[in-house]
């Protein structure tokens, strides 16, 4: 069996935005005053849809994936109290509470190597601080289990250095997730520029080979 890395590991990011900060995530900020930045009102989701990367952009090879279904399913999380004081059923599914919102998947030749991109408008203060708590929480448990509808699923996480020639902060993490003896690893990297805020996740050579591509187009004028 394939682990479900899109309810799983954006989930249970998505569940963490209710925590009480902590911040000691990797972050690297610099003024926001760049030319053709965001001002500081929220883009709205039609607006960020259109920003998203879609099958041109990411070339040839890659299939756009519907949006999956919302999941009620009994959660329990196992070795990371910071996940299990949220409930079960807020480490799966959902996304960030920020303001508006957006969100893409796709597999890449037909093979199980996925990626997906999230873009999220809001304050920049609402974005810092909630991405933060979010990035503090995982990396803080190095190695939990998630039980999602019967089926346990162990999770290790790590935090990875964090590209600081992008935007006006960033974070970056590694998660493997092994479930009935198959494994599979998800590269999570989150970058504020202004009022936005790009997540780009999935299959680590995928999110390295398409990170500046996402940034940009999510944050040119117009």
């Amino acid at each position: 069996m394939r682990v479900r890395v899109a309810t799983t590991a954006l989930g249970i990011t998505a569940a963490l935005i209710a925590l009480p900060a902590c911040s000691t995530g990797a972050k690297h900020q610099t003024p926001s005053s760049r030319t053709g930045k965001p001002t500081e009102a929220a883009l709205e989701s039609a607006s960020l849809k259109s920003r998203l990367l879609n099958e041109s952009d990411l070339g040839s090879g890659y299939l756009s994936k519907p949006e999956r279904p919302a999941q009620n399913e009994d959660v329990t999380v196992i070795g990371c109290p910071a996940l299990s004081e949220l409930g079960g059923d807020a480490a799966t599914g959902g996304t960030l509470a920020f303001a508006h919102k957006a969100k893409a998947d796709f597999t890449y030749g037909g093979s199980s190597s996925e990626i997906s991109e999230e873009l999220y408008s809001d304050s920049a203060k609402k974005l810092s601080d909630g991405i933060a708590r979010v990035f503090d929480a995982m990396t803080g448990c190095p190695a939990y289990q998630v039980v999602a509808g019967g089926t346990p699923v162990d999770v290790a996480s790590q935090k990875l250095p964090a590209p600081h020639d992008l935007g006006d902060e960033q974070w970056s993490q590694l998660l493997t997730f092994s479930a009935s003896g198959q494994g599979t690893v998800v590269k999570q990297t989150a970058i504020r520029d202004g009022n936005l805020l790009v997540i780009v996740s999935g299959s680590p050579a995928l999110v390295d080979r398409h990170l500046d591509k996402a940034l940009a187009k999510a944050t040119a004028a117009g």
